[in-house]
Formats: structure tokens, sequence, C-alpha cells
């Protein structure tokens, strides 16, 4: 049983920074491809980027620039630094992880961003 718990989310000001994890049980070299995706509300949720098992990374045209993935294969963790931040990037982010069979998804962590 696959389970990925996310945190580090919270209140930031306009500008600010967060980092949020993403912490997988077992080894996350078994995942093709990680990514974070999210869901304001009343919106349909969202891609915001992605990390191949090789470390190719893509990013959404809205946070390029301000957002960098990562995965640290030796914690079991995938990372999601924000840079930044506008008020527009307010949502429940989510953890995602790929293999050829299945996809994973964990709780969400509450970003809100907010003068």
């Amino acid at each position: 049983q696959v389970q990925l718990v996310e945190s580090g989310g919270g209140l930031v000001q306009p500008g600010g920074s967060l980092r949020l994890s993403c912490a997988a049980s077992g080894n996350i070299l078994r995942f093709n491809l990680m990514g974070w995706y999210r869901q304001a509300p009343g919106k349909q949720r969202e891609l915001v980027t992605t990390i191949t098992d090789g470390g190719s990374t893509f990013y959404v045209g809205s946070v390029e620039g301000r957002f960098t993935v990562s995965r640290s294969n030796a914690e079991n963790t995938l990372y999601l630094l924000m840079n930044s931040l506008k008020p527009e990037d307010t949502a429940v982010y989510y953890c995602n992880a790929v293999t050829a069979l299945y996809q994973y998804w964990g709780q969400g962590t509450q970003v809100t961003v907010s003068s």
C-alpha cells in the first residue's frame, strides 16, 4: 500500500516562499513520474509540475520561474519550492505518483497566499 503524505503548507504573504514536502512510503524509484497538482476553491484540480525518475521536469506556464520541483531518492521525498507566491497560487496542493499500472495521491496540503 503506497502512502503519500504532504506537509509544509500554510499562510504566506504575497511575494513569500514555502516549501512543500511529500513523503512516500517505500522507495520512490518505483515511480516513473511524480508531481504536484493543485485545486483552488470552485475550480478543477490542475497540474502544476512533474518530475521523471530521470530528473526531467515540466512546469505549467503560470509557475515557471517561480516554483522548483525536486525529488530525493535517499529520503523518498518529493519537494516543491515555491517562491514569489501570488494570491492566485492559493489552493490545496496534492502530491501525485505514477507507476506503469497505478497512480497515487496524497491527502493534500493547504497553501494560502494573502496579506
